[in-house]
């Protein structure tokens, strides 16, 4: 039986909104059985050779680092995706957009969010893989918000509910041979405690890594 293995990047002393401590061991144990996730803070991980052995790529990569990612970084995961991994990008994960190339990949940039509430999370397209099993669910989080790519069609899987309008939550495409997921909740420990979330975690993880 094939072993999958994945690697989680988030922050964990130097974080500056989203700490990386006990959500990587949620994330760790949603994963549990189907990909092996290593979680780590180290940026050095971002190389051809630690990402050629593995089938997905978490990020929950901090805010805190405004300067862009090394080009050798950035054309690791680039490489690492066109040629087929998969990429799942959670909450804080779009930082990744601070590279223009990433954010091209990652098909939107985070634009900036409300404030802290109840968001009522409405499945769109329940066609997809990824949603199937997946039903409506409220949570407490940040209400980020978007603007996509007009260079790159992606599938918005989710919305939710705020302000008498729905925004999108969670979408899904391809890039070159790979694919990326990305899923907007997941500001703090309790957003990775919900089972319909953690069953969309999954289920991204899943078909990023081209498993289901």
């Amino acid at each position: 039986m094939k072993t999958y293995t994945g690697i989680a990047l988030g922050h964990y002393s130097d974080a500056r909104y989203h700490p990386f401590n006990e959500i990587d061991k949620e994330i760790e144990q949603i994963f549990e059985g189907k990909i092996q996730v290593e979680s780590t803070d180290r940026y050095e991980r971002l190389n051809t050779d630690s990402l050629s052995v593995c089938e997905l790529f978490i990020s929950y990569t901090e805010f805190i680092k405004e300067k862009p990612l090394p080009a050798e970084q950035v054309a690791a995961l680039l490489s690492f995706v066109a040629n087929g991994g998969g990429l799942l990008a959670i909450h804080n994960g779009i930082s990744l957009q601070r590279n223009d190339e990433l954010a091209s990949m990652l098909g939107a940039r985070f634009t900036g969010h409300p404030a802290f509430t109840s968001l009522s999370v409405q499945i769109r397209d329940y066609s997809h893989p990824i949603m199937h099993g997946i039903n409506p669910f409220t949570i407490e989080d940040e209400p980020y918000r978007f603007s996509f790519s007009p260079l790159l069609q992606t599938t918005v899987l989710a919305e939710y509910e705020h302000e008498g309008k729905l925004w999108p939550a969670a979408w899904a495409h391809e890039f070159g041979r790979g694919r990326i997921v990305y899923l907007m909740p997941g500001h703090q420990l309790s957003s990775f405690k919900i089972e319909a979330y953690r069953k969309l975690i999954l289920n991204s993880g899943l078909w990023a890594a081209r498993i289901i």
